[in-house]
């Protein structure tokens, strides 16, 4: 047979008492388990998994914000945002990660594309090229804050990202669970 000689399933009964199945011509064996998605059911899973979620997003904003002097930047915080998104949606479901994020993704992506493109605009107020960086200054007790053009430019392809991956992320879990 097509299992080196060995049998895979026995007719008769296991130590259940119940029935054994030999598999239909074709069929993958072992027998797949479940078609109602792939949210875990372990207890680890679902319980690390908020904690693993928020510890995600921090990071990914700490990736964001040093962007521009270390590795690092929207794009990547992104996909770290996006890829804690779809943790906390195959701990739990879709339906809870969209109550908790309270905002449609595809609504993030745009708002994401509308800030990057408002960051370039903001040079053309100054006769500069589009998406030419420019630095203001702002004092705050003893500390200088520094806003840029190219940070505000990184917020938007952040949000792009998250917003997009996410939606992709979503849909695909919706269809699983659909099944």
């Amino acid at each position: 047979d097509r299992c080196g000689g060995q049998k895979t399933h026995t007719s008769g009964q296991n130590q259940n008492g119940q029935e054994n199945q030999r598999p239909q011509t074709g069929q993958i064996f072992p027998p797949r388990l479940s078609k109602k998605g792939v949210r875990m059911k372990t207890v680890i899973f679902k319980t690390i998994a908020p904690t693993l979620t928020a510890i995600m997003v921090v990071f990914s904003v700490f990736v964001l914000l040093r962007g521009h002097n270390e590795p690092g930047g929207g794009f990547i915080g992104g996909l770290i945002a996006a890829s804690a998104v779809a943790i906390y949606g195959i701990a739990v479901g879709v339906e809870e990660v969209r109550q908790a994020i309270k905002v449609d993704p595809i609504s993030v992506a745009g708002f994401g594309v509308f800030i990057a493109a408002f960051a370039g605009l903001l040079s053309l107020g100054q006769s500069v090229p589009y998406l030419t960086g420019l630095w203001a200054y702002f004092q705050l007790g003893d500390s200088k804050i520094t806003i840029s053009t190219p940070l505000v430019f990184d917020i938007g392809v952040y949000l792009a990202v998250v917003g997009t991956i996410s939606a992709v992320a979503l849909a695909l879990e919706e269809d699983e669970e659909g099944k």
